[in-house]
Protein backbone atom coordinates (compact mmCIF):
# COMPACT_ATOMS: atom_id res chain seq x y z
CA UNK A 1 0.00 0.00 0.00
CA UNK A 2 2.67 2.41 0.38
CA UNK A 3 4.42 2.03 -2.30
CA UNK A 4 1.49 2.55 -4.21
CA UNK A 5 0.57 5.79 -2.84
CA UNK A 6 4.20 6.85 -3.38
CA UNK A 7 3.93 5.93 -6.73
CA UNK A 8 0.47 8.20 -7.34
CA UNK A 9 2.66 11.16 -5.75
CA UNK A 10 5.45 10.59 -8.12
CA UNK A 11 2.77 10.49 -11.37
CA UNK A 12 0.49 13.63 -9.41
CA UNK A 13 4.19 15.14 -9.44
CA UNK A 14 4.84 14.63 -12.86
CA UNK A 15 1.46 15.52 -14.23
CA UNK A 16 1.62 19.00 -12.19
CA UNK A 17 4.72 19.85 -14.17
CA UNK A 18 3.16 19.66 -17.19
CA UNK A 19 0.18 21.52 -16.21
CA UNK A 20 2.70 24.27 -14.77
CA UNK A 21 4.62 23.58 -18.35
CA UNK A 22 1.41 25.05 -19.80
CA UNK A 23 0.91 27.91 -17.37
CA UNK A 24 4.00 28.97 -18.19
CA UNK A 25 3.39 29.46 -21.29
CA UNK A 26 -0.19 30.96 -20.75
CA UNK A 27 1.97 33.77 -18.75
CA UNK A 28 4.72 34.37 -21.43
CA UNK A 29 1.84 34.69 -24.05
CA UNK A 30 0.01 36.97 -21.67
CA UNK A 31 3.50 39.16 -21.46
CA UNK A 32 3.79 39.37 -25.81
CA UNK A 33 -0.21 40.26 -25.63
CA UNK A 34 0.44 43.07 -23.29
CA UNK A 35 3.07 44.22 -25.59
CA UNK A 36 1.22 44.10 -28.26
CA UNK A 37 -1.57 46.14 -26.99
CA UNK A 38 0.87 48.78 -25.58
CA UNK A 39 2.44 49.05 -29.35
CA UNK A 40 -0.40 49.60 -30.81
CA UNK A 41 -2.06 52.21 -28.15
CA UNK A 42 1.31 53.97 -28.57
CA UNK A 43 0.99 54.10 -32.82
CA UNK A 44 -2.40 55.02 -32.52
CA UNK A 45 -4.31 52.15 -33.74
CA UNK A 46 -6.76 52.12 -30.68
CA UNK A 47 -7.26 56.06 -30.23
CA UNK A 48 -11.00 55.85 -31.48
CA UNK A 49 -11.98 53.12 -29.25
CA UNK A 50 -9.57 55.06 -26.16
CA UNK A 51 -12.44 57.75 -26.34
CA UNK A 52 -16.11 58.07 -25.88
CA UNK A 53 -18.64 60.90 -26.00
CA UNK A 54 -20.12 62.40 -22.78
CA UNK A 55 -22.79 65.23 -22.57
CA UNK A 56 -22.48 68.20 -20.17
CA UNK A 57 -24.82 71.20 -19.27
CA UNK A 58 -22.82 74.66 -19.34
CA UNK A 59 -24.91 77.58 -19.13
CA UNK A 60 -27.93 75.65 -20.09
CA UNK A 61 -26.89 74.50 -23.41
CA UNK A 62 -25.84 70.70 -23.57
CA UNK A 63 -22.18 69.85 -24.81
CA UNK A 64 -21.18 66.73 -25.85
CA UNK A 65 -17.03 66.32 -25.47
CA UNK A 66 -15.02 63.71 -26.16
CA UNK A 67 -12.83 62.49 -23.46
CA UNK A 68 -10.03 59.55 -23.63
CA UNK A 69 -10.32 56.66 -21.79
CA UNK A 70 -7.31 54.55 -20.18
CA UNK A 71 -6.00 52.01 -22.77
CA UNK A 72 -4.20 50.03 -19.49
CA UNK A 73 -5.52 46.68 -18.83
CA UNK A 74 -2.83 45.55 -16.41
CA UNK A 75 -6.03 45.63 -13.53
CA UNK A 76 -8.41 43.12 -15.94
CA UNK A 77 -5.41 41.22 -17.36
CA UNK A 78 -5.51 39.59 -20.81
CA UNK A 79 -7.41 36.22 -21.99
CA UNK A 80 -4.19 34.35 -21.32
CA UNK A 81 -3.78 35.77 -17.71
CA UNK A 82 -6.53 34.48 -16.87
CA UNK A 83 -5.77 31.29 -18.29
CA UNK A 84 -2.49 30.76 -16.84
CA UNK A 85 -3.65 31.90 -13.00
CA UNK A 86 -6.89 29.10 -13.41
CA UNK A 87 -3.64 26.68 -14.70
CA UNK A 88 -1.71 27.35 -11.94
CA UNK A 89 -4.91 26.71 -9.56
CA UNK A 90 -5.02 23.46 -11.44
CA UNK A 91 -1.72 22.52 -11.49
CA UNK A 92 -1.36 23.01 -7.65
CA UNK A 93 -4.31 21.01 -6.79
CA UNK A 94 -1.90 18.08 -8.69
CA UNK A 95 0.74 19.63 -6.48
CA UNK A 96 -0.91 19.43 -3.04
CA UNK A 97 -2.71 15.98 -4.00
CA UNK A 98 1.19 14.48 -4.40
CA UNK A 99 2.65 16.11 -1.20
CA UNK A 100 -0.44 14.53 0.76
CA UNK A 101 0.12 11.02 -0.68
CA UNK A 102 3.57 11.15 -0.27
CA UNK A 103 2.90 12.22 3.83
CA UNK A 104 0.13 9.28 4.08
CA UNK A 105 2.88 6.71 1.93
CA UNK A 106 5.33 8.10 4.61
CA UNK A 107 2.98 8.20 7.55
CA UNK A 108 4.18 11.51 8.72
CA UNK A 109 4.88 15.28 7.41
CA UNK A 110 6.80 15.24 3.94
CA UNK A 111 9.58 16.83 4.43
CA UNK A 112 12.25 14.72 5.81
CA UNK A 113 14.82 14.26 2.58
CA UNK A 114 16.10 16.28 0.02
CA UNK A 115 12.78 15.46 -2.48
CA UNK A 116 10.60 15.75 -0.31
CA UNK A 117 11.46 19.53 1.28
CA UNK A 118 11.51 20.08 -2.29
CA UNK A 119 7.70 18.82 -3.32
CA UNK A 120 6.63 20.15 -0.30
CA UNK A 121 8.99 23.78 -0.68
CA UNK A 122 8.02 24.50 -4.56
CA UNK A 123 3.88 23.60 -3.27
CA UNK A 124 4.09 26.37 -0.44
CA UNK A 125 5.80 28.82 -3.11
CA UNK A 126 2.91 28.61 -4.88
CA UNK A 127 0.35 28.56 -2.89
CA UNK A 128 1.85 32.33 -1.59
CA UNK A 129 1.60 33.45 -4.63
CA UNK A 130 -1.88 32.66 -5.41
CA UNK A 131 -2.78 33.82 -1.67
CA UNK A 132 -1.01 37.30 -2.08
CA UNK A 133 -3.43 37.65 -4.95
CA UNK A 134 -5.62 38.71 -2.21
CA UNK A 135 -3.67 41.83 -0.97
CA UNK A 136 -1.91 42.99 -4.37
CA UNK A 137 -2.35 42.00 -7.58
CA UNK A 138 1.47 40.49 -8.94
CA UNK A 139 -0.03 38.11 -11.08
CA UNK A 140 2.95 39.38 -13.79
CA UNK A 141 4.71 37.06 -11.82
CA UNK A 142 3.36 34.18 -12.95
CA UNK A 143 5.73 33.10 -15.50
CA UNK A 144 8.70 33.77 -12.70
CA UNK A 145 6.68 31.87 -10.36
CA UNK A 146 5.85 29.26 -12.26
CA UNK A 147 9.15 28.54 -14.25
CA UNK A 148 10.80 28.10 -10.76
CA UNK A 149 8.57 26.13 -9.79
CA UNK A 150 9.12 23.81 -13.50
CA UNK A 151 12.31 23.97 -12.82
CA UNK A 152 13.14 23.10 -9.20
CA UNK A 153 10.43 20.20 -8.89
CA UNK A 154 11.62 18.50 -12.11
CA UNK A 155 15.58 18.94 -10.59
CA UNK A 156 14.47 17.46 -7.36
CA UNK A 157 12.21 14.56 -9.49
CA UNK A 158 14.63 13.49 -11.46
CA UNK A 159 17.96 13.97 -9.17
CA UNK A 160 16.53 14.16 -5.37
CA UNK A 161 13.84 10.99 -5.46
CA UNK A 162 14.51 8.52 -2.75
CA UNK A 163 11.65 5.70 -1.99
CA UNK A 164 9.94 6.28 1.04
CA UNK A 165 11.68 5.53 4.48
CA UNK A 166 11.97 6.06 7.70
CA UNK A 167 13.27 9.19 9.48
CA UNK A 168 16.44 8.90 11.36
CA UNK A 169 16.54 9.38 15.43
CA UNK A 170 17.46 13.41 15.22
CA UNK A 171 14.82 14.30 12.94
CA UNK A 172 12.14 11.92 15.23
CA UNK A 173 10.47 15.92 16.76
CA UNK A 174 8.10 18.20 16.33
CA UNK A 175 10.40 20.69 15.49
CA UNK A 176 10.42 18.88 12.00
CA UNK A 177 7.19 20.32 11.76
CA UNK A 178 7.44 23.47 13.09
CA UNK A 179 11.22 24.84 11.57
CA UNK A 180 11.33 23.60 8.70
CA UNK A 181 7.60 24.41 7.79
CA UNK A 182 8.25 28.07 8.89
CA UNK A 183 11.74 28.22 6.23
CA UNK A 184 9.68 27.17 3.23
CA UNK A 185 7.08 29.40 3.81
CA UNK A 186 10.09 32.04 4.54
CA UNK A 187 12.02 30.96 1.13
CA UNK A 188 8.42 31.44 -0.65
CA UNK A 189 8.24 35.42 0.47
CA UNK A 190 11.85 35.50 -0.75
CA UNK A 191 11.16 33.99 -4.52
CA UNK A 192 7.93 36.80 -4.49
CA UNK A 193 10.54 39.15 -3.51
CA UNK A 194 12.99 38.59 -5.88
CA UNK A 195 10.82 38.46 -8.76
CA UNK A 196 9.93 41.86 -7.76
CA UNK A 197 13.30 42.80 -7.87
CA UNK A 198 14.10 41.42 -11.13
CA UNK A 199 10.86 43.51 -12.36
CA UNK A 200 12.22 46.65 -10.70
CA UNK A 201 15.55 46.70 -11.93
CA UNK A 202 13.86 45.92 -15.61
CA UNK A 203 11.72 48.91 -14.81
CA UNK A 204 14.94 51.13 -13.77
CA UNK A 205 16.63 49.94 -16.74
CA UNK A 206 14.28 50.70 -19.29
CA UNK A 207 13.37 54.66 -17.46
CA UNK A 208 17.25 55.41 -17.19
CA UNK A 209 18.11 54.62 -20.63
CA UNK A 210 15.51 55.14 -22.47
CA UNK A 211 14.43 52.14 -23.76
CA UNK A 212 10.71 52.52 -23.85
CA UNK A 213 10.17 51.17 -27.23
CA UNK A 214 11.75 47.43 -25.28
CA UNK A 215 9.98 45.15 -23.38
CA UNK A 216 6.41 47.51 -23.80
CA UNK A 217 4.77 45.22 -21.86
CA UNK A 218 6.61 46.32 -18.76
CA UNK A 219 4.20 49.47 -18.97
CA UNK A 220 1.35 47.97 -18.11
CA UNK A 221 3.48 46.81 -14.75
CA UNK A 222 3.60 49.05 -11.55
CA UNK A 223 7.01 51.91 -11.77
CA UNK A 224 9.87 51.02 -10.36
CA UNK A 225 9.39 52.76 -6.81
CA UNK A 226 6.14 50.63 -6.57
CA UNK A 227 7.88 47.59 -7.37
CA UNK A 228 10.44 48.31 -5.05
CA UNK A 229 8.27 48.74 -2.22
CA UNK A 230 6.27 45.64 -2.79
CA UNK A 231 9.58 43.82 -2.86
CA UNK A 232 10.48 45.28 0.44
CA UNK A 233 7.66 44.23 2.12
CA UNK A 234 7.40 40.71 0.79
CA UNK A 235 10.94 40.39 2.11
CA UNK A 236 10.02 41.72 5.10
CA UNK A 237 7.27 39.00 6.12
CA UNK A 238 10.02 36.20 4.48
CA UNK A 239 13.06 37.77 7.00
CA UNK A 240 10.41 37.55 10.12
CA UNK A 241 9.71 33.69 9.13
CA UNK A 242 13.57 33.10 8.55
CA UNK A 243 14.70 34.62 11.76
CA UNK A 244 12.05 32.47 13.68
CA UNK A 245 13.92 29.32 11.35
CA UNK A 246 17.19 30.04 12.76
CA UNK A 247 15.69 30.73 16.34
CA UNK A 248 13.73 27.53 16.11
CA UNK A 249 16.95 25.30 14.92
CA UNK A 250 19.08 26.51 17.11
CA UNK A 251 16.51 25.25 19.66
CA UNK A 252 15.88 21.94 17.63
CA UNK A 253 19.75 21.30 17.70
CA UNK A 254 20.21 21.64 21.60
CA UNK A 255 17.54 18.91 21.74
CA UNK A 256 19.12 16.37 19.09
CA UNK A 257 22.94 17.54 19.61
CA UNK A 258 23.18 19.13 23.02
CA UNK A 259 24.60 22.37 21.64
CA UNK A 260 23.00 25.27 20.10
CA UNK A 261 25.23 26.14 17.60
CA UNK A 262 27.96 24.28 16.45
CA UNK A 263 29.33 26.19 13.38
CA UNK A 264 27.63 23.07 10.77
CA UNK A 265 27.71 24.26 6.99
CA UNK A 266 23.60 24.24 7.04
CA UNK A 267 23.96 26.73 10.12
CA UNK A 268 26.17 28.37 8.78
CA UNK A 269 24.46 29.21 5.85
CA UNK A 270 20.92 29.74 7.56
CA UNK A 271 22.84 32.44 9.58
CA UNK A 272 24.44 33.91 6.15
CA UNK A 273 21.10 34.48 4.54
CA UNK A 274 20.01 35.79 7.91
CA UNK A 275 22.44 38.59 7.46
CA UNK A 276 22.14 39.51 3.56
CA UNK A 277 18.41 39.77 4.24
CA UNK A 278 19.49 41.94 7.84
CA UNK A 279 21.34 44.28 5.81
CA UNK A 280 19.16 44.43 2.94
CA UNK A 281 16.36 45.82 5.64
CA UNK A 282 18.82 48.00 7.51
CA UNK A 283 20.11 49.69 4.19
CA UNK A 284 17.01 50.45 2.88
CA UNK A 285 15.77 51.97 6.74
CA UNK A 286 18.48 53.62 7.58
CA UNK A 287 21.19 54.34 4.79
CA UNK A 288 18.64 55.46 2.11
CA UNK A 289 19.28 52.73 -0.15
CA UNK A 290 16.28 52.28 -3.28
CA UNK A 291 15.80 51.59 -6.29
CA UNK A 292 18.63 49.58 -7.78
CA UNK A 293 21.23 49.10 -4.92
CA UNK A 294 18.17 47.89 -2.90
CA UNK A 295 16.96 45.20 -5.23
CA UNK A 296 20.70 43.96 -6.33
CA UNK A 297 20.93 43.59 -2.41
CA UNK A 298 17.70 41.51 -2.42
CA UNK A 299 18.16 39.50 -5.26
CA UNK A 300 22.01 38.43 -3.98
CA UNK A 301 19.96 37.39 -0.90
CA UNK A 302 17.75 35.19 -2.68
CA UNK A 303 20.71 33.70 -4.64
CA UNK A 304 22.09 32.76 -1.54
CA UNK A 305 18.98 31.14 -0.62
CA UNK A 306 19.07 28.56 -3.89
CA UNK A 307 23.00 28.46 -3.54
CA UNK A 308 21.74 26.85 0.21
CA UNK A 309 19.17 24.88 -1.47
CA UNK A 310 20.82 23.50 -4.64
CA UNK A 311 24.70 23.76 -3.52
CA UNK A 312 24.76 23.16 0.35
CA UNK A 313 22.18 20.80 0.77
CA UNK A 314 24.17 18.50 -1.80
CA UNK A 315 27.45 19.06 -1.89
CA UNK A 316 28.36 20.24 1.67
CA UNK A 317 29.23 17.48 4.52
CA UNK A 318 27.56 18.12 7.71
CA UNK A 319 25.38 17.23 10.53
CA UNK A 320 22.38 17.61 8.19
CA UNK A 321 23.59 15.81 5.27
CA UNK A 322 22.19 12.65 5.98
CA UNK A 323 18.36 14.16 6.02
CA UNK A 324 18.72 15.57 2.77
CA UNK A 325 18.25 19.01 4.00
Amino acid sequence: MTTNLATYSVVLTYSAIAVYVIAFIAFALDMAKRSGEVTAAAAGASTAAAERTVATVQGGTVVLEKVAESTDRSDRGTKFERVGMAVTILALVLHVGAVVLRGIAADRVPWGNMFEFSLTGTALITLIFLLVQFWQNLKFLGVFISGLTIILLGIATVNYYVPVRPLVPALESYWLVIHVFVAIAGTGFFALGAGLAVAQLVQTSRQSRGLATKLRFMETLPDADRLEVLSYRVILVGFVLWTFTLIAGAIWAERAWGRYWGWDTKEVWTFIIWTLYAGYIHARATRGWRGARSSWLALIGFAAVMFNFAVVNVFFKGLHSYSGL
